[in-house]
């Protein structure tokens, strides 16, 4: 390939609570940044939504606000790579291009107790064509919804006039001008619809959910040069040449390319995932088996644990508490007592994700005393962070049959050295920050330079990842062991407060 004379890859970071641009070098380093939050809407109890329109005005926004901080602006821009919070499911018009109810987010549940009924109908046979559990968590049952409850929408969806995509589906649709209706295999793979064995979408499945085929996004690998912008966005069309749903980017990102390599990302959720390679895992501990990405029509697998709730608690104690001003004081004020006081959070705020997929869980705080203060709450907060990864990782263990010795993490809470050292004394493993956090927006810009010849391999990219700290155990095993079996009485507990 030619190498091309625009200096930076600009990634697209979609995530559940904010949209962010940042633009790398070939160095992999972030020349410019920028981040805005947007409204989460809770209708009603365990029901989540965002504004498909602002989800696309703050990506806008950002993605302008970025490439105005480099001299040369649009012009230094060589490619797109998009990453996206996953599941979360929007429909909209073919002919108006305008969604046709609010998007509803991978952590709402309102579906649950379909899942429920379906999965002691289809649950084997779902789970062997899809690798997924299932659950509200993923795009079907949501689509479902949607068909079943907006008006007019079945039968506007009957007629082929009527959309369907995750997240990176809607961006590419708006960054084309509704001339592009794509997806790659790793979003694909999380709606519950695609084979990932024959990677096709598949008949039985829509038969199931009772969804026209004619709504489906064209799939695509996850490295490719697939469309171009319209020229309205950057004043010239820029290749779209990478798309990863945000947990299979943050893999690639990360640099785990052979089998056994795996990574957490502590974002508003908690997502590990361990690659398999070209094996599929079929998991006997309530993990998920993935697509982790696709390149020149050869795909990888992964398998994963889901945790919904991770950063969303700290955010919880600052929003709803009000114990904290910013997600940052979070660690200062953990650190005002010395252990958690015998306090364990369990934050099922919308069930409990792997290994438990427990929709009916809720959020539970175990061994308060008069003694209990806000910086015990704090801490336990930030180790039902750790205990829940630490959980995903002893299934992880246990299916894939292989040692794990080290832990690489990523995404805002990994900076937090108090959980990091916790992660590691809990797990008893080396976690390992690299130099770059960002690595979910890293590796969707890798996945997009991959493609235009911006870098020339995947071993080049290996040669640039870096640590910038590494956390060892120091914790003793018996100790670590006697946490984690108060963790699971507090787990019962979770699972019991409705009897």
């Amino acid at each position: 390939m030619i190498k091309l004379a625009a200096k930076y890859i600009l990634a697209l970071d979609q995530g559940t609570t904010s949209s962010r641009a940042i633009l790398f070098d070939r160095d992999s380093n972030i020349c410019a940044a920028a981040q805005q939050e947007f409204e989460q809407y809770f209708p009603y109890q365990t029901w989540v939504e965002h504004d498909p329109e602002e989800i696309w005005r703050t990506q806008l926004l950002v993605l302008r606000k970025a490439i105005s901080q480099v001299k040369g602006g649009e012009n230094e821009i060589a490619a797109v790579g998009i990453t996206n919070q996953r599941e979360t499911t929007i429909v909209w018009d073919r002919e108006s291009g305008q969604p046709v109810a609010n998007a509803i987010v991978w952590q709402d549940r309102r579906t649950a107790t379909f899942c429920e009924k379906l999965k002691q109908t289809d649950g084997a046979m779902i789970k062997q064509k899809t690798g997924l559990i299932v659950d509200a968590y993923f795009s079907a049952s949501k689509l479902h919804w949607i068909l079943n409850h907006i008006d007019g929408a079945r039968e506007k969806a009957n007629a082929g006039k009527l959309a369907f995509g995750s997240v990176d589906s809607w961006l590419i649709y708006k960054l084309t001008g509704g001339k592009e209706h794509l997806t790659d295999v790793t979003n694909a793979s999380r709606t519950m619809l695609y084979n990932i064995h024959s990677c096709q979408w598949d008949q039985e499945l829509l038969e199931i959910f009772d969804i026209p085929a004619s709504m489906l996004p064209k799939v695509v690998d996850s490295s490719g040069v697939f469309c171009h912008t319209d020229a309205a966005v950057f004043g010239k069309s820029v290749p779209i040449s990478g798309i990863a749903g945000d947990q299979h980017a943050a893999l690639f990102g990360q640099m785990c390319g052979l089998p056994g390599m795996l990574k957490n990302t502590y974002g508003t959720g908690c997502f590990m995932m361990m690659n398999t390679g070209a094996q599929v895992v079929d998991s006997q501990n309530n993990l998920l088996t993935t697509i982790a990405w696709s390149m020149n029509g050869k795909v990888n697998y992964a398998l994963e644990g889901s945790v919904f709730i991770a950063g969303a608690v700290v955010q919880w104690l600052r929003d709803g508490l009000g114990l904290i001003k910013t997600s940052k004081d979070i660690e200062a004020l953990a650190k005002t007592v010395k252990d958690n006081g015998g306090v364990y959070f369990v934050p099922a705020f919308t069930g409990l994700g792997a290994p438990y997929w427990d929709s009916s869980a809720r959020g539970t705080i175990t061994g308060l005393t008069r003694g209990s203060t806000a910086g015990h709450l704090a801490r336990a907060a930030l180790e039902a962070i750790a205990f829940q990864s630490a959980d995903a990782l002893q299934a992880m263990q246990a299916d894939s049959g292989i040692l794990l010795n080290e832990l690489r993490v990523d995404g805002g809470a990994s900076v937090n050295d108090l959980l990091m050292q916790f992660q590691a004394d809990l797990m008893q493993i080396p976690v390992v920050r690299p130099g770059i956090v960002e690595t979910t927006a890293l590796g969707g810009a890798y996945l997009a330079g991959l493609a235009i010849g911006f870098w020339d391999s995947v071993e080049q990219l290996e040669k640039q990842w870096r640590i910038d700290a590494r956390f060892d155990p120091e914790m003793a095993a018996d100790e670590a062991r006697a946490l984690s079996r108060n963790w699971k009485r507090a787990i019962k507990c979770a699972q019991n407060w409705h009897e």
